[in-house]
């Protein structure tokens, strides 16, 4: 299909029974943030389906079809958004007249800037077209036979399935407009096993923007399930955590959400401009050892937290946040960029057309460093191993924070012994930086199951980095050490 054809259907989409076309749209939107500093026009139409298998049943089936725009005006700090699910001419003309509240002293200096240069970095793809709905459930009875044939222990399975499919187009005043189309997947398996009775669960999942085949297929889901079994498996075995502070090494990938909340979240632009986050007056400041550094990037191919265009229609990019230790850089969407004086650098996200979009994490990871993984254990007298992790919480503040592992084990004399349960790190994100002492040269990507919660508004994210060593983090159990 050519471009044109394809933006012609985008159109039916959008203005299906409606007068409305495209210059008429952009007379609205010119007309609309004319007195503005910046803003502009959401259009959203998604399609989503949800699938959960459990207690060896097809319990839950969904599918949902939604659409509607968002209005933005942005006079220097303030906002004015208006949002509907009918998109039509007179819906369009009454959020015009909301968000002209906010500009009616403005001096008429709307910010033209804007870059159309982005390169795709999905397929156009609509997953939940390609896929028959009988496949898609067969692959769940499926996953649910395989694991309680792997293990006589297995209680119970639950595995999840979902996909997207989301069309966004981007209107600002002068006759702009880029669009956007963005498919996402995501497999989810969690087993609980019981011995002796004890109860241990153990989980694994991946996603992507991409369409459903990888994830149907026989030797990915398998081993997802194979993992999971481990896990739970390992759990069962695993003694009380001993408590108090102590060397912490993470393991490689999905580890890195400690970095996301306890470090990315701080390092977005709307805490530093408002001075709310730990780290707003320390850039270009040596805050962690030479050998961190740490990216944001949201032009990753098909991975789940990249996008082509963030939602206020700016290209991602690959933005350095800590280089060798230095703080250079913050996540911005277009007004904390303005009113801090910077560019944009592609994070202005939102969850819907119901949302106004802020400054968001996309693909947030820690480079290789020079350290081989097992030579940083070999370093650890009397620690912990964290491989894999929970639920947390973060003062964004304080940049305190408090996480729980799934998976960790003890290291004694440098050699990685029983598996705990229940262990909790506590500490605080700018003061974990310092104690980073080695970076392992093996970073990688969580396998694409991220969602990333702020003001109420849920995007997914990917985490990232390599194997680390944290000196004297306190760790929470139940034992003593």
């Amino acid at each position: 299909m050519d471009n044109k054809s394809q933006s012609q259907n985008l159109e039916s989409l959008f203005f299906k029974d409606s007068a409305l076309d495209n210059e008429k749209v952009d007379k609205i939107v010119s007309n609309s943030l004319a007195n503005a500093d910046d803003g502009e026009l959401y259009l959203q139409f998604e399609e989503s389906e949800n699938f959960v298998f459990d207690d060896q049943r097809l319990k839950s089936a969904s599918f949902d079809v939604s659409k509607g725009f968002g209005l933005r005006a942005v006079a220097e700090d303030t906002t004015g958004y208006a949002h509907s699910s009918d998109i039509n001419e007179d819906a369009l003309k009454k959020a015009s007249e909301t968000v002209n509240f906010v500009t009616k002293k403005n001096n008429n200096s709307f910010n033209h800037n804007f870059s159309k240069t982005n390169k795709k970095l999905y397929e156009d793809i609509n997953p939940i077209d390609s896929t028959q709905f009988n496949l898609k459930v067969n692959t769940l009875k499926q996953i649910d036979e395989y694991a309680r044939k792997q293990n006589p222990n297995v209680k119970q399975v639950s595995a999840s399935l979902n996909g997207s499919w989301e069309v966004v187009r981007i209107y600002r005043p002068g006759g702009v407009m880029v669009e956007d189309i963005r498919p996402l997947v995501r497999l989810y398996v969690s087993i609980v096993l019981e011995k002796n009775g004890r109860l241990e669960n153990g989980s694994r999942g991946s996603g992507g923007r991409v369409d459903y085949e990888k994830f149907l297929n026989a030797d990915h889901w398998q081993n997802q399930v194979n993992e999971a079994i481990q896990q739970a498996e390992v759990n069962l075995e695993s003694v009380a955590t001993p408590a108090g502070e102590m060397d912490v090494v993470l393991g490689p990938g999905y580890p890195g959400v400690l970095l996301h909340e306890a470090i990315g979240h701080g390092l977005e632009g709307d805490f530093n401009r408002k001075k709310t986050s730990a780290f707003f007056d320390l850039m270009g400041k040596q805050i962690a050892d030479e050998s961190v550094t740490v990216v944001d990037d949201g032009t990753i191919d098909s991975r789940r937290g990249s996008l082509s265009i963030d939602d206020e229609g700016t290209p991602t990019n690959c933005t350095t946040l800590i280089e060798n230790g230095i703080l250079t850089g913050y996540m911005q969407d277009r007004l904390n960029s303005r009113l801090m004086g910077v560019e944009p650098t592609g994070n202005g996200r939102r969850e819907s057309y119901a949302h106004t979009p802020m400054p968001r994490m996309t693909n947030t990871y820690m480079m290789s460093g020079k350290s081989e993984p097992e030579e940083i254990i070999k370093t650890v007298k009397n620690g912990l191993y964290a491989v894999d992790f929970g639920g947390g919480q973060v003062d964004i503040t304080s940049g305190k924070f408090v996480f729980t592992c799934t998976e960790a084990y003890k290291i004694i004399d440098g050699k990685v012994d029983q598996p705990v349960k229940g262990a909790t790190l506590i500490g605080n994100g700018p003061d974990v930086l310092k104690r980073v002492k080695m970076v392992g040269n093996d970073s990688k990507m969580d396998t694409g199951i991220g969602t990333c919660g702020k003001d109420g508004q849920s995007v997914p994210v990917g985490v990232g980095q390599p194997t680390m060593l944290i000196n004297n983090l306190t760790v929470g159990g139940t034992a003593t050490s």
